[in-house]
């Protein structure tokens, strides 16, 4: 892999110590060769010479300490101070400096021979490895990550399409250390999932999402095998069954988070078996699955009561009567999704505000029955304690919401966040009372534009030129 460093005012970020500027890698004629093969460190210091005796910190410091120093540093910063001197490209690329690798940034640059190379340093050194849409990657490439880099513990591979079954059955083979894995919207059948899951049996964490060749099959001998199995995404997997949900709740008792967007094949029976055996689990996700209905709410609410995040837009047939036996079930919420949810009105917000007193984020867009009513109930300090914990608040086409709402919400304390877009009674006079009242809150909100009258305007002609010459 080639880099090229120039002079830019831009540099790395002091909080997350990131490069923003793309333009620091760069296909340029004076290029620096980086990750290269391990030399000699003591032919090094003669070849060096006197540049080294006239370099104080080469001097004072011993190479283990000056290696601890660059241990702190990102790739980028590694690479830069690779640049100064032979002595210390071989310092900074050590292995032990590289048990993180984000090549997340440097996407479009990263060829297959990148990967072998990082491999060759860091041998039993890598942790953890982020290759996010690297869509160079192929087999071989990492074929030789997992041989050489064997104690990898994390693994990100998203739109890393190039990879076949192949390569997933290599993760299987070597990475038996692996406990997080990021396979979303890559091309992984059932016998790359089944290696997978035979090979790590520490892994914890996998990211299935839109990964569409996976059958159901697939999908439950995987559940059946993996019982360590605390997170698991599978957005947009159409072959989600019930069964493979029930066999989750069977073999996986320590399940934390569980993400099932648009997955429109699960009903309540699938729900119902998660909530009764996964009492631990604080953060689901059922959006678009349009087939669920209260009874999974009134299980959620029985069994899990560490449940801080529930996200439900798009479930229409979810109604009051659910959300109140959720509400008081789970009284650790801290966000809650309800958007296009139809049938609920004021009276899930009177439960919440009654039983939820850590919520934070509360989400109603396009829950048409909600009313200024409703928004009252959330300010009232005397029902409960919203008014004081409540930071973002989602009320996009909430068609009885007006700007008596926005009277109301001056009492929330610590509102950091209101979307009111296109809220048809709320009035740009009323958002601007409000932001004059409370510039530090974000307002988001469209009107959408007058409508011209057409009917002053002259008629035009229907036909062009050309028609007229004809």
């Amino acid at each position: 892999m080639k880099f090229t460093f120039r002079k830019n005012k831009k540099t790395a970020n002091s909080k997350d110590n990131r490069i923003t500027d793309s333009s620091i890698i760069q296909d340029q004629g004076e290029t620096v060769s980086m990750l290269k093969g391990n030399e000699n460190l003591e032919n090094i210091i003669e070849n060096e010479g006197r540049s080294i005796e006239q370099n104080l910190i080469n001097i004072k410091l011993p190479k283990e300490l000056i290696i601890r120093i660059f241990s702190y540093l990102d790739i980028v910063s590694l690479c830069r101070c690779a640049q100064v001197s032979k002595y210390w490209n071989i310092l900074a690329l050590d292995g032990s400096n590289l048990q993180n690798v984000d090549l997340f940034e440097f996407q479009r640059d990263v060829s297959e021979n990148v990967i072998g190379n990082i491999a060759s340093r860091c041998n039993e050194f890598l942790r953890t490895i982020r290759l996010e849409n690297c869509r160079s990657i192929s087999d071989e490439s990492l074929e030789i990550l997992c041989l050489k880099c064997p104690n990898v513990e994390l693994l990100n591979l998203k739109q890393c399409l190039k990879l076949t079954d192949r390569s997933f059955v290599n993760i299987g083979n070597n990475l038996h250390y692996l406990t997080s894995l990021n396979l979303e919207s890559c091309n992984i059948s059932d016998q790359g999932i089944k290696c997978i899951a035979k090979g790590c049996p520490r892994l914890q964490a996998i990211e299935l999402s839109w990964c569409t060749d996976l059958s159901s099959d697939g999908l439950f001998n995987f559940a059946d095998l993996c019982s360590n199995l605390q997170h698991l995404s599978a957005k947009g997997l159409g072959n989600m069954k019930n069964r493979v949900l029930i066999k989750i709740a069977e073999n996986c008792s320590e399940l934390i988070s569980l993400i099932l967007n648009n997955c429109n094949s699960i009903t309540d029976d699938g729900i119902i078996a998660i909530a009764n055996n996964c009492q631990y689990l604080k953060h689901l996700c059922v959006s678009n699955c349009k087939h669920l209905s209260d009874a999974s709410l009134i299980a959620l609410g029985k069994n899990c009561h560490e449940l801080c995040i529930f996200e439900s837009s798009g479930c229409s047939n979810l109604s009051d009567n659910g959300f109140t036996a959720l509400s008081k079930g789970c009284p650790n919420l801290m966000r809650l999704d309800l958007e296009e949810c139809l049938r609920i009105t004021n009276s899930t917000i009177q439960n919440l505000v009654n039983n939820c007193f850590k919520l934070k984020h509360l989400a109603l867009s396009r829950c048409e029955n909600i009313t200024d009513d409703g928004i009252r109930l959330i300010t009232n300090p005397a029902i409960g304690n919203l008014n004081e914990t409540l930071q973002v608040l989602e009320l996009d086409n909430c068609p009885l919401i007006t700007d008596a709402a926005l009277e109301q919400l001056s009492l929330c304390q610590n509102l950091m966040q209101l979307e009111l877009y296109d809220c048809q009674l709320i009035t740009k006079n009323g958002i601007k009372r409000f932001q004059n009242k409370f510039p530090k809150i974000k307002v988001h909100a469209y009107f959408a534009p007058a409508v011209v009258n057409n009917n002053n305007r002259p008629i035009r002609s229907c036909s062009c030129k050309c028609c007229a010459i004809l």
